[in-house]
């Protein structure tokens, strides 16, 4: 049960605010669908505006995972036990069934995995998911089995570590160097205006920060000034594509990054062959989920993963770590 505090809030807003265990869209979904009720009367209008004093009350139906194939697909699991598991996603891995890509996901293999264990806060299509990674974004990811770690966990992603145990961190090559050796993008982050598809640096968009470190340079051919970087990115908010969109507006997008630094390919003939060769076999932004520290949901032991950088960005950052010994 919720209670409203003042005048004339959107219900789903509302719903977002309070229980930030679930999504915005989340909270959509059960409105849409019936399960919410503003003062004992069911709205199904997710623009309703609620008015101070209201009661509502949010039903979560069971969790209906008929839908999802359980499939046989490889995980390589870190951990695990009754209340969660994490994972080391690799890249090319969907993490949820959407509009393309119905089977083939990191939840398929969960339902294959864990069976009927998966929080179902999540929604048919989403069981135990907390948080995601992009479809080529490699790393680590933890994922809920039961409603109780769903709501523990979620509420750490919500606070983001700025009072709770929560770390993330991701490794990021980028085009060229950074002049300065670490910074802050504070920048908020919405919908792209002609792409539904892409996210973009938006004055109305919501609020996105990422801090960023430079831990390494490469040089190009003939001596040339650095023409890629290696970045430790860590998160101070989580929205969709976060850090390639904020190291985009930086000037420094991730390599491999077809959708946010196309129009950096043409510095490709700037790197030494082998690198080059590196990044053109890669097919995928250069982009690793490397740290990820939770509490534990029942226990509130601190649990902290490292992951290293897969055998193609191993490769790449070989490659272009040659090119300064050389």
């Amino acid at each position: 049960m919720v209670a409203a505090e003042e005048d004339g809030v959107r219900l789903d807003r509302l719903l977002a605010a309070r229980c930030a265990e679930l999504s915005r869209s989340r909270h959509k979904e059960l409105i849409l669908s019936g399960h919410v009720a503003v003062d004992d009367a069911t709205i199904r209008d997710p623009s309703y505006q609620v008015n101070a004093g209201s009661s509502i009350r949010v039903e979560l139906p069971p969790a209906a995972q008929a839908g999802i194939a359980a499939e046989r697909i490889a995980l390589d699991v870190l951990f695990e036990d009754e209340q969660l598991i994490v994972i080391d996603k690799p890249a090319g891995l969907v993490v949820h069934p959407a509009a393309g890509h119905r089977s083939g996901t990191l939840v398929n293999a969960l339902v294959a995995h864990c069976g009927n264990s998966l929080s179902g806060i999540g929604g048919l299509q989403r069981p135990g998911i907390v948080h995601r990674l992009d479809k080529d974004t490699s790393g680590l990811m933890v994922v809920a089995k039961t409603d109780r770690a769903h709501r523990a966990l979620s509420a750490q992603f919500a606070d983001h570590g700025r009072n709770g145990p929560l770390r993330r961190a991701y490794l990021a090559f980028v085009w060229g160097a950074p002049a300065r050796p670490r910074g802050t993008i504070d920048r908020p982050i919405g919908r792209h205006p002609h792409s539904r598809v892409r996210m973009a640096v938006r004055k109305d968009g919501r609020a996105a920060a990422t801090h960023w470190q430079v831990l390494e340079r490469y040089g190009g051919v003939a001596g040339s000034p650095p023409v890629a970087s290696l970045l430790d990115c860590r998160l101070e908010t989580g929205r969709t594509h976060q850090i390639r969109v904020h190291l985009a507006a930086l000037g420094h997008p991730i390599l491999g990054d077809e959708v946010y630094g196309s129009g950096f390919r043409s510095k490709t003939v700037l790197l030494p062959p082998a690198a080059a060769a590196a990044l053109a076999a890669l097919g995928r932004q250069a982009l690793h989920a490397y740290l990820l520290r939770i509490g534990h949901p029942t226990s509130g032991n601190i649990l902290e993963f490292k992951s290293e950088l897969p055998e193609d960005l191993l490769r790449l950052h070989l490659c272009l770590g040659a090119s300064e010994a050389e």
